[in-house]
């Protein structure tokens, strides 16, 4: 017994000192892609940055300068707040603005940096059953997909999409149920093309819509425009210390927030669709709130 536990105890002073560890090995064990092959590891939960190709251009872009790793975990805004907050990753990109400010007043996140935007659309099929093409505002547009009973697919996961639908669901004076709301429980792309499958709506964001829309055949764009549906981003990360990739991950945001991170933003996705998938944080500053 004597013997065992002279064996234990030197890992337990190891766990002890890296408080992080245990986040590095959970992150590495999850990673949905990693970019880079610096000794500097840090990882990153966000969600369509990331599934589009984003994050990955902003990676390659610092370790121009930083020799580091990025682990991207593919997680949907509520997820990676969980996250974050569990310390289970070093940073997130994410697009839930009451949701952040609640983060960074309780501590367990910092240097809520914005960092760019896209807005929504909301999506249907051409034949526009429920009318919304004449909607005045988002929420009347809302109120007539429940009122025509038409096909709408909710990602249904606390994402930052679901949690503005839901805010303009509660704006329309409707808590939609029904045959007709339909649950996905899956990421944007996913949910968008499920959406196009059955020929209902869905509110997609702008920059999966340009890079997905000549794929699919039975979707247009009928409601856009209304302020409400500007959609800004934020990277937040640890706390100092919290985490063994902390340090990096804070370099990294303010990478994200600078003229060069800020250039791969406003440019990307130009290359193949003649616009970019996303805003600047100059534009997207003038929508937050």
């Amino acid at each position: 017994m004597k013997t065992r536990a002279l064996h234990f105890w030197p890992l337990m002073v190891v766990l002890f000192l890296l408080p992080g560890l245990s986040v590095l090995l959970h992150a590495q064990e999850n990673c949905t892609e990693s970019y880079g092959s610096g000794t500097q590891r840090f990882s990153l939960a966000t969600g369509s940055p990331g599934e589009l190709g984003l994050l990955k251009a902003l990676a390659e872009e610092f370790n121009h300068e930083k020799k580091a790793t990025l682990c991207w975990v593919k997680a949907g805004s509520g997820d990676s707040l969980r996250m974050l907050k569990e310390k289970e990753v070093d940073a997130i990109m994410v697009h839930a603005p009451a949701a952040e400010k609640q983060a960074v007043q309780q501590g367990w996140a910092i240097k809520p940096t914005l960092i760019g935007s896209n807005e929504f659309f909301i999506v249907g099929p051409p034949e526009d059953p429920a009318g919304i093409a004449s909607a005045q505002n988002v929420a009347q547009a809302y109120r007539k997909i429940a009122e025509s009973k038409a096909p709408f697919l909710s990602r249904g996961d606390n994402s930052g999409t679901h949690k503005k639908e839901l805010d303009i669901w509660k704006a329309s004076g409707i808590t939609p149920s029904g045959d007709w709301y339909i649950l996905s429980k899956g990421f944007m792309l996913d949910t968008l093309k499920n959406a196009d499958s059955l020929g209902g709506y869905f509110m997609t964001d702008s920059s999966t819509w340009i890079e997905a829309n000549k794929t699919l055949k039975r979707l247009k764009i009928l409601f856009r425009g209304d302020p409400v549906m500007i959609n800004t981003y934020r990277a937040l990360c640890q706390p100092e210390g919290a985490t063994t990739g902390q340090s990096v991950a804070s370099q990294f945001v303010d990478f994200v927030a600078s003229e060069k991170g800020q250039m791969v933003i406003r440019n990307f996705g130009k290359d193949r669709f003649g616009e970019g998938l996303y805003n600047d944080a100059e534009y997207a500053r003038q929508y937050d709130h």
